[in-house]
C-alpha cells in the first residue's frame, strides 16, 4: 500500500467521476447515494464476493424519528439519540458529527426502505446498554448478511459498477494533496490504474492488521478477532502518508460473547433480558448491563479468558428470533440443566460459589439494591430452571478511530483544512464511540457505516457537479 506521487500529464488506464473503495454497507450507500445526486461512481472490492464486516453482524441500524418507530409507538427524536451517544462514551466525540448522524439517521433508514426495498422493521423487546428509547432498524433475519445482500441487490438495481476481486494498492497524489485515481491489483497479479475526480474510502480500520492492534488496542492484542480480515488499516495508512489527521485510534467494538469453540455471536439481548456471566470460579465479574464492547476484555481477564452465559428457557425463547442464536443452538452451543447443581456439576463449576452467585441475585431483587457491579435485579427477571449455559470468549470486532472527518465526511488535514478531494466514512473515519472500549454504543459501527457513507456519497456527488458547472 503505497501513495504514488503524481507526474505531469500522468494517463490511467479508464476514468471515472468518483471511485469508492470498499464494497461492506458504507461503500454500497456512498455509491446508492451519489447516484440519487446524478453521480456515476465505481466500487473496487478486495474479495470475490462483498460481505466486509457487515456481513459478520447483527445488521442493526440505529435511527431516531423514524415511521418504524412510530408505527411501533416509540417516541425518538435526534437530540436524545446523541445524548445516548455522547453519555456513552464520555462526552468524547465531535459533537457535530454525532448531532449530524443523529439528525439524518431517520431519513438514511427510510430511504434505503422506500427507493431501494431494504425490508426494515424496528427491533423490539429490550434496550441495548446506553440506549434510552428502542430505536435498532434490522432486516427480518436479523443479519448482517441479509442486510448486505439488500444493499446488493439495491446496488445492481441501480447500474452501479462493482468491480470485484479488486484490491486497491495504490491512491495517486498530488503535492496538494488531491487524489488524481487508484491502482488496484487482480488475483493473477495484473494491475490496472483507475483516474476519478473524488475519492471515498469506506475500506474499514484495522482490526485484522496484529502489528497496529498491538501498537493502539495492547488490551485487545490477544482477543480473538471476529472482524473481516481485510480490515488491514490501509485507510490509516493511506491517510497517515498524506498528513491526514488521525483521532481516537484507541477505539473500538469489542464483544464479550462469542461462543466457543463454535465462534458465533451470542445476542447481547441474553443479558439484557436477564441472563449473567460466570467466570471457572463460578461468580459473576461485572456489570452485564454496561455494554457488550468493554465486556470483552472483562472476559478476557477471567480465568482461561473465558465465561459462561447463564439464562433460562425464557430468554432462550426470545433469543431464537435471531438466526446467529439459532445457528448456535443447532451447533451444540447451548446446554441445558434442570437444576444449579446439575449446571454446577456440568460445567466443573464450584457448586457453592455458584449457588451463592444465584443467592445473591434473589436477595438484590427482594431489597432492591444494587450489586457490587452497579447493576440491579427484578423479581420477573430471575433466572429459573431449566437453566441454559454458552461458553464465551471475548473478541475484538472492530475498530472505531481513524481519518478525522467533518459533517460531509470530508478528510481533515492536521491543520483543520479540508483534503481537496478525499472523502471517507465507516471504520475508515473516526467514529463516535470516544477514545477506547467503553465508549462503543451498540450500533456505531453501522451509524458511522451507513449514515456517514450516505453523506459521503451524497457529498462527494455535490461538490463534483459544482466543479463541473463551474
Amino acid at each position: 500500500m503505497a501513495i504514488v506521487a503524481v507526474g505531469s500529464g500522468e494517463a490511467f488506464e479508464a476514468h471515472v467521476p468518483l471511485v469508492i473503495v470498499g464494497a461492506g454497507a458504507c461503500g454500497l450507500v456512498a455509491a446508492l447515494a451519489a447516484k440519487q445526486f446524478g453521480m456515476d461512481s465505481v466500487v473496487l472490492e478486495r474479495d470475490a464476493l462483498p460481505r466486509g464486516s457487515t456481513s459478520m453482524s447483527q445488521g442493526f441500524i440505529p435511527a431516531a424519528g423514524t415511521r418504524f418507530q412510530d408505527e411501533k409507538g416509540v417516541k425518538d427524536s435526534p437530540e436524545l439519540m446523541a445524548q445516548d451517544i455522547q453519555r456513552k462514551n464520555g462526552y468524547e466525540a465531535d459533537p457535530a458529527i454525532v448531532r449530524a448522524l443523529a439528525e439524518a439517521s431517520a431519513g438514511v433508514v427510510e430511504w434505503l426502505a422506500d427507493a431501494h426495498g431494504v425490508p426494515f422493521d424496528l427491533v423490539e423487546g429490550f434496550l441495548y446498554p446506553g440506549h434510552s428509547r428502542m430505536r435498532m432498524h434490522a432486516t427480518p433475519r436479523r443479519t448482517g448478511e441479509e442486510l448486505m445482500g439488500s444493499l446488493l441487490n439495491a446496488v445492481e438495481a441501480a447500474g452501479i459498477d462493482l468491480l470485484t476481486e479488486a484490491q486497491v494498492v495504490d491512491l495517486h497524489v498530488d503535492d496538494s494533496g488531491r487524489v488524481h485515481g487508484v491502482t488496484l491489483a487482480r488475483p493473477n497479479g495484473s494491475r490496472e490504474s483507475i483516474g476519478c475526480d473524488a475519492l471515498i474510502l469506506a475500506c474499514n480500520g484495522y482490526g485484522g492488521n496484529p502489528e497496529l492492534v498491538v501498537r493502539h488496542l495492547p488490551a485487545l492484542k490477544d482477543a480473538l478477532y471476529y472482524g473481516h480480515e481485510g480490515n488491514q488499516g490501509d485507510a490509516l495508512l493511506w491517510g497517515e502518508a498524506m498528513g491526514a489527521s488521525l483521532k481516537d485510534l484507541g477505539a473500538c467494538q469489542g464483544h464479550g460473547s462469542l461462543a466457543m469453540p463454535h465462534q458465533t455471536l451470542i445476542t447481547w439481548a441474553v443479558m439484557m433480558r436477564g441472563g449473567v456471566q460466570v467466570n471457572a470460579e463460578g461468580q459473576r465479574f461485572s456489570n452485564e448491563h454496561g455494554g457488550y464492547s468493554e465486556q470483552a476484555a472483562k472476559v478476557l481477564a477471567q480465568p482461561g479468558s473465558m465465561a459462561w452465559n447463564l439464562f433460562d428457557r425464557r430468554i432462550h425463547q426470545a433469543a431464537l428470533e435471531f438466526e446467529d442464536y439459532r445457528n448456535a443452538h443447532i451447533a451444540g452451543a447451548v446446554r441445558t440443566f434442570d437444576s444449579l447443581e446439575d449446571m454446577a456439576v456440568g460445567l466443573a463449576l464450584p457448586r457453592d460459589a455458584l449457588q451463592a452467585t444465584f443467592a445473591e441475585m434473589h436477595t438484590l431483587a427482594g431489597n432492591g439494591e444494587a450489586d457490587a457491579f452497579g447493576r440491579t435485579f427484578s423479581a420477573e427477571d430471575l433466572l429459573v430452571a431449566p437453566y441454559h449455559a454458552i461458553k464465551v470468549t471475548g473478541a475484538l470486532f472492530h475498530t472505531q478511530g481513524g481519518l478525522e472527518v467533518n459533517t460531509q465526511a470530508r478528510v481533515l488535514r492536521k491543520d483543520g483544512a479540508t483534503f481537496a478531494n478525499l472523502f471517507a466514512a465507516g471504520g475508515a473515519a473516526r467514529g463516535v464511540s470516544g477514545s477506547g472500549d467503553s465508549g462503543y454504543l451498540s450500533g456505531n459501527g453501522l451509524l458511522s457505516a451507513v449514515v456517514l457513507g450516505a453523506i459521503a456519497g451524497r457529498e462527494a456527488a455535490r461538490k463534483l457537479s459544482c466543479e463541473s458547472a463551474a
